[in-house]
């Protein structure tokens, strides 16, 4: 990054962590500012639907195969569950990890009760193991469920959570989505712009939102330009979603990037859901998308 481009460091952050914070993020960027994230949270998040089945290779049914394409595509960080990661992180330490600090099955529907995803480790935690191993993480992650019943309890710790990483040096990033009996269409563009204002106000450096629905890929990313702009100086990412193909996902990604103005995105089942090779290859295109 140029020195005319030098990171944003938010007042949450002290002097002594200005240049771990900042290595931190170029390390996550690749020096470009843009986040490629590679979302691999849904063992727990969706139990073993998304790694087992028709049309899933075999190979994608062990947790070591999201690691190994961590470890050999050019993505620019790695976001699991610290459990995951102390299991299988000795023999892949040079991905760029990102710990999510909370996780929830989709065993309960919304129809039966709001969503509530509550911190399973804190930032204390993650440092420590920092410490001990030498793993290089990066940030820490955390979902909120916005519109649920049970938001104030995940907005409060989402808050501490951005507070206690940056007090370490280390990028926060928000998952937000709207979701509860309360929310009619949590695609529409104006919930969507204001989870990632949410974002922004929590004091994010990223927040990961769903692409807004609409009648075509060049209007939806239109529509989440909305949300780019009510996020401010916290950095907008698109969450993959569902299993596509090749050609619409790439289209969607170079779309959030030239006409939104995102920065970047969050990959997970397009991914992961692939042979090691093609995953790879995939990853690769993406990554010249994002990173340009």
């Amino acid at each position: 990054m140029s020195s005319k481009n030098k990171p944003f460091i938010p007042l949450t952050v002290p002097e002594i962590m200005h240049e771990t914070f900042s290595a931190n993020l170029n390390k996550a960027t690749q020096n470009s500012g843009k986040l490629f994230l590679f979302a691999a949270d849904q063992k727990m998040e969706h139990l073993n639907s998304d790694f087992y089945g028709h049309n899933i290779p075999k190979e994608c049914s062990s947790p070591e195969h999201l690691f190994q394409i961590a470890s050999k595509a050019p993505i620019g960080a790695f976001a699991t569950q610290l459990g995951l990661i102390s299991q299988y992180g000795m023999d892949y330490k040079n991905i760029n990890y990102v710990i999510k600090l909370n996780s929830k099955t989709n065993l309960i529907p919304t129809s039966q009760k709001d969503p509530l995803s509550t911190m399973m480790n804190f930032v204390s935690d993650v440092t420590e193991i920092q410490e001990d191993t030498g793993l290089n993480i990066v940030g820490v992650g955390y979902t909120i469920y916005l519109g649920s019943e049970y938001e104030s309890h995940m907005l409060t710790e989402a808050a501490q959570m951005v507070y206690e990483a940056h007090q370490n040096g280390l990028l926060a990033i928000l998952w937000i989505y709207p979701r509860g009996k309360a929310v009619k269409n949590e695609l529409d563009q104006n919930i969507v712009a204001g989870a990632a204002g949410v974002g922004s106000c929590l004091g994010a450096d990223f927040v990961k939102v769903n692409f807004p629905e609409a009648k075509s890929i060049e209007d939806s990313a239109k529509q989440l330009k909305q949300s780019v702009l009510a996020a401010g100086k916290t950095k907008v990412i698109c969450a993959g979603g569902k299993k596509k193909d090749e050609k619409t996902l790439l289209s969607e990604i170079e779309s959030q990037i030239k006409i939104s103005g995102c920065s970047g995105c969050a990959i997970g089942r397009n991914i992961f859901q692939l042979p090691l090779n093609d995953a790879i290859k995939l990853c690769e295109k993406i990554s010249k998308i994002v990173h340009g």
